[in-house]
């Protein structure tokens, strides 16, 4: 673990960190039983084929690693030393863009293969292109460890979120686009305004966004 992002203390222990390489392995087990259900998860890493699991699971580890390497905010609720809940962004103005960099993306081919892969690039390229700003946060994955679930570390991790988009003074904001209708409450909740539905592969899903005015 590493730099405290902010004090956020609403449940006793539970403290905001920047996550360090070590995390990096629970944060992706977390994310993956987070988007395991996620109807454009299922879809892109074709459920219906043997090896699902293998596919999601290796792409989550790519992401995770790519994210590492460009330095790109990973948050992780700790509780003690444990790690409960998860969010990575990209930041402004960052050279992070959906190719990401070649052995990434050989990585993820021969992970998630060639239709996965090129499935989450269009994704990407196709959600920034409908946010209306410039520079802004991108708020790439989030979850809440499932034994965890509903006592409040959603809403301490979207506090954290914000600071982290108040701390770079050109963000506009922070977008995310969010696939599992139960989610779209929780974004709605904390200020995230509707952007507009978007059609990924076969899924249907909304582009929000929370501008700096609400954080």
């Amino acid at each position: 673990m590493s730099n405290t992002a902010q004090d956020i203390t609403p449940l006793n222990n539970i403290k905001a960190v920047y996550l360090a390489a070590e995390d990096l392995k629970i944060a992706a087990s977390i994310l993956y039983q987070a988007y395991h259900d996620d109807p454009l998860f299922l879809d892109i890493f074709d459920s219906e084929k043997e090896g699902y699991e293998s596919r999601l699971r290796g792409a989550i580890r790519e992401e995770l690693n790519a994210f590492w390497s460009a330095k790109q905010p990973m948050i992780g609720l700790f509780e003690d030393d444990r790690l409960l809940a998860v969010a990575c962004l990209i930041k402004p103005d960052s050279a992070f863009n959906p190719d990401r960099f070649w052995h990434w993306r050989l990585k993820m081919l021969l992970t998630a293969g060639y239709i996965g892969t090129k499935q989450m690039i269009e994704k990407e390229q196709r959600v920034r292109e409908r946010i209306p700003h410039e520079k802004y946060h991108m708020l790439s994955f989030i979850g809440v460890h499932p034994d965890h679930q509903h006592r409040g570390l959603g809403h301490i991790l979207m506090s954290a979120i914000d600071s982290i988009v108040l701390e770079e003074q050109k963000s506009e904001g922070v977008g995310v686009y969010v696939t599992l209708p139960k989610c779209l409450s929780f974004f709605t909740d904390g200020k995230y305004e509707h952007i507009e539905e978007l059609k990924v592969s076969r899924i249907n899903g909304q582009i929000m966004f929370k501008p700096r005015s609400e954080q």
